[in-house]
């Protein structure tokens, strides 16, 4: 990531979480008349204790110097989480600007990575990389989502199939939550590996060809593991509920574990029995 595409995404970012404040939260009476939605820049710097100035060359995007401690104060007032503080500072500080993008080696899963995944039965699970690109997965999730073995290797990222592949958009009863989910992790990579350009290329392409993805996009969500329930509505089995839990694997490829858990008290794991059991026949 380029200094000029950096800035812009800080300024976005800041942009986008001082619009989702509600006035009214930090004391601003509702009634109050607004050009604009959330606070203003002055109520911002005037939370975290900086000149309006200052606060508004940072928002523009301008390659002024900044500091932890001040970063700290920002975050405070614009109400970030620690993953959106953490991206905050990337951007900000450019920590990470070092990391350059080399080509890129297809993960190998490591034999107990199998084991896990083979002994998941009745619990859908991905494997994905940096990238969102799909390096793993059981047979749970072939027959709940798609048999990724039938898709060319350069096709299975993650991201992309969610905006493309109509199963999968009919799959969950609310495809956009479903859906930010995924672009908040991926949110937490692009800051994070601000050397590799691959990431605007991929944004890039995916704006100007899917509407609904730079909509998203630009919600600025961030969260390295977000826990959430979904519902399904499987074409074969129907309504299924699962609590989705996002793991991060240890190790130098940056892998992250998807896993899909039935809900208890639903009868999703017996559907997925059934699922199962008809396609051993």
């Amino acid at each position: 990531m380029n200094d000029k595409t950096r800035l812009e995404a800080l300024s976005t970012f800041l942009k986008t979480k001082r619009s989702q404040i509600k006035p009214e939260s930090i004391g601003i009476p509702a009634g109050t008349r607004r050009r604009t939605p959330g606070l203003r820049r002055e109520e911002v710097a005037h939370l975290a204790g900086v000149s309006t100035t200052w606060y508004t060359w940072l928002e523009q995007g301008r390659d002024i110097k900044v500091s932890t401690s001040v970063l700290d104060c920002i975050s405070t007032a614009l109400q970030l989480n620690n993953d959106e503080r953490e991206y905050l500072y990337d951007l900000a500080l450019e920590v990470k600007s070092s990391i350059i993008h080399r080509k890129k080696d297809q993960p190998k899963l490591s034999p107990s990575l199998k084991r896990i995944l083979a002994e998941l039965t009745y619990c859908p699970t991905i494997i994905t990389d940096r990238h969102c690109h799909i390096v793993g997965w059981n047979n749970a999730a072939a027959h709940v989502f798609l048999d990724f073995e039938q898709l060319p290797d350069d096709q299975r990222n993650l991201i992309h199939l969610l905006f493309t592949r109509k199963e999968l958009k009919s799959l969950a009863v609310n495809w956009e939550h479903f859906v930010k989910g995924f672009l908040s992790i991926f949110r937490a990579y692009y800051g994070h590996y601000l050397g590799d350009e691959w990431y605007n290329l991929f944004i890039k392409e995916m704006s100007d060809s899917h509407p609904a993805f730079q909509s998203l996009w630009q919600e600025s969500q961030v969260s390295k593991a977000p826990e959430m329930m979904i519902e399904f509505r499987h074409a074969k089995a129907g309504k299924m509920l699962f609590n989705l839990t996002s793991l991060q694997v240890q190790g130098d490829m940056d892998l992250r574990c998807s896993i899909y858990t039935p809900v208890e008290g639903t009868a999703t794991e017996d559907k997925l029995k059934t699922i199962n059991e008809k396609n051993l026949h």
